[in-house]
Order: C-alpha cells, then structure tokens, then sequence
C-alpha cells in the first residue's frame, strides 16, 4: 500500500473542525438555538445563516470523508485485532469519557442559564459523531481487509481507471443520492442521532476510504477538475438559494454534497499538501479541542450573552473566548498531564517537540 505522505487530508480536518466551531458559535444568534439544546441571544443574526447553509450540506459528511480516509492509512500498519483495539482507544474511550464528563457540563450550564432543574442522563450530544465512527468501523473492517489483501486485484485495477474520468468521483453522488431517496429525511442537514445521518455517514466513510485506495488517479482528477466541480457545487448552491430558498429536494443536496467534497479534496492536493510544524500542532489539537468545545462555547455565551454590547461584538468575542479557551485546557492540561491524554484522543506520551508527522498517522485520530 502507498506510503505517500499526505499533509493535505490532515490540513482540511483541521480547517473543517475550525468551521464546526464557528458554525455552533451561529446557531446560538438563530432563533431555533434553545430547540438544539443551544443557549440562544436574545439579540439574533439570522443573516448568519445564509452562508452557514453553504456548509451545511457537506461539513458533516467531509468530516466521514476524511475519517475513512484516516481508516486506509491505519490498516497500512495494523491487523484488524489492532485496528479495533487502536481505535477502541482513540474514538471509544473519548466517546465515552465525553458522555460521563464532558457533555454533563454543557447540559449543567444550559440548565442553570435558564435556571432549569438541574439533572442528566446519559446523552452523546456533540459526540455522537465518534459513536457512529466507532461503529462504522466494527461493521466496514471485513471489507476494507479484505481489499487490503486484494490490493493489486481487478477492482482496484478498475476504481482506478474509474477515478481517472472526472465523472468518476462525481458519480459517488448517486450512492448519497439513493441513501436520500430510501431514507427520506425530513431535513437533510440534520444528521445527528438520525438514521439519516448514520446511513450518509457511513456510506462517506466508505467512498473515503475507496477514493484513498483507489490510488494517485483520484487526487490527479480532483486537481485537474476541481475548478469544474467548485462552479457546480456554487451553482447548485446559487440554485437551492434563489430556485428553492436553501431547501432544494433531497437529492439535489446530496449532490450539491459532494460537489463540494470533491472541489475541497481538488484544493487542498494542491495548496495544503505541506508539512509545518503549525501542522503538527493543529492536527493534534483538533480532536480534543472538538471535544471540548461545547463547554467552551456554552461558557463563552453565558457571560458575554447578558453583556450590553453589539451583537455582532459579542459573535466575535464568543468566538474568541471559545478558541482562548480550547487553546489553554489543551495546551497547558490536555497536552501536558498523561491521564489527560487518552481520554481526548491523545496517545498517553507527550513530546514538547517534534517534527511534521504524516496524516497517515494524525487522520487517524478521528
């Protein structure tokens, strides 16, 4: 299997988890926050929203695009006994470390800003992404060693030169296509805790892996096509805006979906494939700051929400508080203190340096 280093991947996990953060940090000005257990001002931006859609449709699934991606690197080195023992470490003791004391402090703080009954059951909230990684991984092991081993088979042989056609990644559309048509959600972008979400899931952790397995003739075509692949993803975009206002059918935002994986792939092969020591922090930063961003960002609108301040000062500072203080409880606790370490994801070693590391090894961390 290629031992290709490939900084590009890791580069848009990070950026893609910086989104998420953002786009969180905008529900809380939209006025449906409180029904998404969001504390939510009394002051809104609903404007915010028109280009938070633009996300929507595809933040998610890349998210699984990449984490199948992150599952062809980790087999390269593993057997399956490995893989689910390396990934019951990394994704199932985080998931659940979360649910017991991660996720009760948010729910506390929503409740005692409202001044709610305090109380909690066992919920995933946020983390719901890792239990569907972690079962996507005990049901697609089979098929991925099994191709491993048939690696230089007749269906690699043919993804390949499937992939060579630019109609060939495009074509994955009609998978996230079908999975809209037999599911029926009733709304697309609502993927959390809902078969909807756990069936595109699982079908873009599988064409992630598919896209890295099928070898260099993937990443040729995404970076010779991706400017065709942005101005449909921008026009269906445009479409769903003005045509259907951001609620288009179904299956046009599956392949609006993947229009925009494909174009995001096509850019980053060519402006992010680099190492940095920037990388190297980032990469292993974006976990557990994901991690921990919701008692982040329920803190940040507790104390800045009741402020007299203008709404859009108080977007931006909730965002500065957020990112302040994932950076200190990771820098100086997280990253510092071994316990702290496997709980968000960490391997239990902390180095105070090191050199640029391949996201063969960092993408599998989520």
């Amino acid at each position: 299997m290629t031992t290709q280093r490939r900084f590009d991947i890791d580069w848009l996990r990070v950026i893609a988890i910086a989104l998420l953060l953002i786009y969180h940090i905008a529900i809380v000005f939209q006025p449906w926050a409180m029904f998404l257990g969001f504390i939510k001002s009394e002051e809104l931006m609903e404007e915010l929203w028109k280009p938070m859609t633009l996300l929507n449709v595809w933040r998610i699934p890349f998210l699984f695009f990449v984490s199948g991606m992150g599952v062809y690197f980790a087999i390269r080195k593993r057997n399956w006994k490995e893989l689910i023992l390396e990934r019951s470490r990394r994704i199932l003791l985080p998931f659940l470390f979360g649910i017991i004391a991660i996720v009760p402090i948010h729910f506390l703080i929503f409740q005692a800003y409202y001044k709610l009954p305090l109380g909690y059951s066992a919920h995933p909230a946020h983390l719901w992404f890792l239990g569907n990684i972690f079962a996507y991984v005990l049901i697609l092991a089979p098929i991925f060693f099994y191709l491993k081993k048939s690696e230089n088979g007749a269906f690699k042989k043919k993804l390949a030169v499937w992939m060579s056609n630019p109609l060939g990644p495009l074509s994955l559309s009609l998978l996230f296509v079908l999975e809209v048509i037999l599911v029926k959600p009733q709304v697309f972008e609502m993927y959390a805790l809902t078969w909807h979400g756990f069936f595109i899931g699982i079908l873009a952790f599988f064409c992630g892996f598919l896209l890295v397995y099928s070898g260099d003739t993937f990443w040729k075509t995404a970076l010779k096509w991706r400017w065709v692949y942005l101005g449909i993803a921008v026009g269906m975009y445009l479409t769903r805006w003005f045509a259907f206002d951001l609620v288009a059918p179904g299956y046009l935002m599956a392949m609006e979906s993947v229009t925009w994986i494909l174009a995001i792939f096509g850019f980053g092969y060519r402006y992010l494939n680099k190492p940095s020591f920037a990388l190297s922090y980032l990469s292993q930063a974006a976990y557990p700051v994901y991690i921990l961003h919701m008692i982040a960002l329920h803190a940040a609108a507790w104390v800045i929400l009741p402020l007299n301040w203008p709404v859009l000062l108080k977007f931006l500072a909730i965002i500065v508080f957020t990112g302040l203080f994932c950076f200190v409880i990771f820098e100086f606790l997280i990253r510092r203190i071994p316990i702290l370490r496997p709980p968000f994801g960490l391997s239990a070693e902390f180095k105070t340096k090191s050199a640029p590391r391949s996201p063969a090894f960092l993408t599998d961390q989520v």
